[in-house]
């Protein structure tokens, strides 16, 4: 046995699966096979390339990003069946307006 690979010194190594030798042991396909596999396999990634480039444009990643800081929102500020929660919405008030006054405080000390 060769050393570390499990087989007999000399004899010929398995091919691996989905290797050129598996692929040459399908019976030949006719040219008007191969031309229909050939579009076939064009179309499908014509296909894909025009998703792919339709989900990569600024516009698209823009707009799916803010449905969902959208949803996010909706789901903050409402339950389940649609009722507002006034505590989170109070809670949000009120931090905005701490902010808005320690700006202006600071503003004010500054003159």
């Amino acid at each position: 046995m060769a050393e570390g690979s499990g087989r007999a010194a000399g004899a010929p190594a398995k091919p691996a699966t989905g290797t050129a030798t598996d692929r040459t042991a399908k019976p030949p396909r006719s040219p008007a096979d191969l031309e229909v596999a050939i579009e076939a396999r064009r179309t499908q990634l014509a296909a894909t390339i025009d998703e792919l480039s339709a989900r990569a444009r600024p516009r698209e990643l823009a707009r799916r990003g803010l449905a969902g800081l959208a949803a996010k929102a909706r789901g903050a500020v409402s339950t389940p069946d649609g009722q507002m929660r006034t505590e989170r919405v109070g809670a949000v008030a009120g931090a905005a307006l701490v902010v808005v006054v320690a700006l202006v405080w600071v503003r004010v000390r500054r003159r």
